[in-house]
């Protein structure tokens, strides 16, 4: 049941969150200076799921073309006290377990859906990402051995399996590899499209630690590099070491483990987000190494008492699980989501100086609980998504000043 109230107002500063209540400031906080947009949270959106859905983790996003919004529905993770209409007699009114695949209008009303475990044979085991290309065919990927990436018209029709499947054994028989280039290990952490080239980038980063780009048509391999542009043959295939929590990572040449994001600029430039280093490297097509910078750096990124793709008790560390690029023509801003300290960071992406933050830890609106995704449309809104037990969808407006 959503309470009707006015709607909260997220203003942000170079110190954190600044909420607007009514018109009025929090006490104590100020308006930010001129500088990156000021956001509003829409509580209201998305509108409520049909046929007593329940909404689960939102584990990643997609803008199409005309701004509709597509997002993953991972249900693997429901709870039973989430799902009281599925017993057989119901012992409550709602929910049920509902598609894993949804398209919401700018409305913010679902406009299809489908997929699931048994929607397809070569579904993933636990999904991951989500990719649409410009022809709206939507393609996913997951995280278990034998995932690999499997596309589907927007309608749900299957339309190709892109290959390149691991086999499917226990995980922890899966040892790293980042020189052989015919198979998928588990956890490919994200993967999106070039198709003026025609060609897929995959940050293949849960268990190795590298960037590869294959032929989005024939599935040929055609290129690959680790950390800082390293060549494939360069990577170790060793654990990355652990460091001395109480610094920053350390500047080190290999990607650390997670790889959880893999986008372009406008301006033909990739972003890696490395979960393991708080990290974001920046490079040409081509693989070579442009820039890097920190993101939070004094957020434990690695350890022994950090979860990993596998892990059942312990959660994840490291700030850098997503980002997104401003919709201005320059791109002048890059969002990052940040898992761990459940904030939005707001970076010019030139200069790679934090200009300002939104969110929190928490359950209101605008505040944010295990965010995972985000993305922003041609307007300016931006869209989060939380997991674990977060499981929601929101929208932040930009406001005038």
């Amino acid at each position: 049941m959503r309470m009707r109230s006015k709607t909260a107002v997220v203003a942000i500063t170079l110190f954190g969150v600044a909420a607007l209540a009514t018109g009025a400031l929090v006490s104590g906080q100020q308006r930010a200076p001129a500088g990156p947009p000021m956001y509003r949270v829409d509580p209201f959106w998305p509108k409520p799921l049909p046929n007593k859905w329940s909404m689960q983790q939102i584990v990643d996003m997609y803008i199409d073309r005309d701004d509709h919004l597509w997002v993953i529905n991972r249900r693997v993770d429901a709870r039973p006290d989430e799902l009281t209409a599925m017993t057989t007699p119901p012992r409550g009114e709602c929910c049920v377990l509902g598609p894993e695949v949804l398209e919401f209008d700018p409305a913010g009303n679902v406009v299809n859906a489908w997929g699931g475990p048994d929607y397809h044979p070569g579904w993933p085991g636990r999904l991951q990402t989500i990719a649409v290309d410009r022809q709206k065919n939507v393609w996913l990927s997951g995280t278990m051995p034998g995932d690999g990436i499997i596309g589907f018209s927007k309608d749900g029709t299957f339309l190709r399996d892109f290959g390149h499947r691991g086999p499917k054994v226990p995980a922890d028989q899966v040892k790293q590899d980042n020189q052989q280039t015919a198979t998928f290990p588990p956890g490919i952490g994200s993967f999106d499209f070039d198709e003026d080239a025609r060609e897929v980038f995959i940050a293949d980063g849960f268990l190795n630690k590298r960037v590869l780009v294959y032929d989005m048509d024939t599935g040929a391999f055609k290129r690959g590099w680790g950390g800082k542009g390293i060549p494939l043959g360069e990577i170790d295939n060793n654990p990355t070491p652990p460091y001395d929590v109480s610094g920053p990572p350390p500047d080190q040449m290999q990607f650390a483990p997670a790889l959880h994001c893999v986008h372009f600029s406008r301006d033909g430039l990739v972003y890696v987000c490395e979960r393991g280093s708080d990290r974001i490297q920046v490079f040409t097509k081509q693989g070579a190494f442009v820039r890097q910078f920190w993101v939070h750096p004094s957020t434990q990124a690695r350890g022994a008492n950090c979860g990993g793709i596998f892990s059942t008790t312990a959660p994840p560390c490291g700030t850098v699980y997503h980002l997104a690029f401003s919709s201005d023509p320059q791109q002048r801003y890059l969002f990052v989501a940040d898992g761990t300290n459940n904030m939005v960071w707001i970076f010019n992406r030139q200069t790679a100086a934090l200009e300002g933050s939104f969110g929190g830890n928490g359950r209101y609106a605008g505040q944010l609980h295990w965010i995972d995704a985000i993305v922003v449309d041609s307007k300016g809104n931006v869209y989060t998504g939380e997991v674990e037990d977060g499981k929601r969808i929101q929208k932040f407006v930009p406001v005038g000043r």
